[in-house]
């Protein structure tokens, strides 16, 4: 899939609105499968990561559901026809973003944090770890040691950007359905990640602390990837299952 200077549209809102229409059309059945994430990734020339956005945008929209260990299928009863909702940012859109931005706060804030703000962040991190052993729902601490980092840059115009980039996550539904389904598939805080980004700040290493953000980050992305790849994975193991049987059922003619 291409776009153009006129067509401004996300590539997952792209992608999502040729699937309903062709479900509208006819050419995808109530109670039939899509085809696989694979092909429809090669069908619209659009990576794997957008075509997973686009169809938790579809889920959300009531038009496929998400079978465990089967695959992605048209509703039995599609809802009627409505103008396709705005959902925003993806989680993916917006980590990348996060990536880039605080990796490089990061870096400033190692040549201006100070003693007190390193102790704020060392207990933010020890609420960070009780949340996580609680399994408490949101990423409030998380957040806040973020959002602290940011402030220790002294960078007014930086911590706006980061704690709008942060409130996207809630603000966006499509990115709150993504975040929903990593935690529900134990995704959590990754704790090592962020005493590595303090033990960077303690040492006042600016290029330390912008790969230990970085690389935290595209852990976050890999996390992800993996949360949202399981269905696929899933039906893969089902089909292989499947053939399986299918052989050993053979074998016996």
């Amino acid at each position: 899939m291409t776009t153009s200077t006129a067509e401004t549209r996300k590539l997952y809102q792209q992608v999502a609105n040729a699937i309903a229409e062709s479900i509208r059309e006819g050419a995808f059945q109530p109670g039939h499968r899509l085809p696989s994430e694979r092909d429809l990734a090669e069908e619209f020339r659009v990576s794997r990561p957008t075509v997973r956005e686009a169809m938790i945008a579809l889920e959300i929209r009531g038009l496929v559901e998400a079978r465990h260990g089967s695959g992605v299928y048209v509703t039995e009863a599609a809802p009627a026809e409505v103008p396709a909702p705005e959902l925003d940012i993806g989680a993916f859109e917006l980590t990348e973003a996060r990536r880039l931005i605080e990796g490089e706060s990061c870096a400033l804030a190692a040549t201006t944090i100070t003693d007190q703000e390193l102790i704020d962040l060392e207990k933010i991190l020890d609420d960070m770890v009780e949340e996580n052993e609680h399994d408490v729902r949101g990423d409030l601490a998380d957040r806040r040691f973020h959002v602290a980092i940011a402030r220790a840059t002294c960078n007014s115009a930086l911590v706006t950007v980061i704690e709008n980039l942060w409130d996207l996550r809630y603000k966006s539904p499509l990115c709150r359905a993504m975040l929903e389904r990593a935690r529900q598939v134990g995704v959590r805080p990754l704790i090592d990640d962020h005493q590595e980004i303090l033990s960077a700040l303690k040492a006042r290493d600016p290029k330390t602390a912008r790969n230990a953000m970085r690389e935290h980050l595209g852990r976050v992305i890999d996390n992800l990837l993996t949360a949202t790849e399981i269905d696929a994975m899933q039906q893969a193991r089902s089909e292989v299952a499947a053939r399986r049987s299918e052989l050993a059922r053979r074998s016996l003619i």
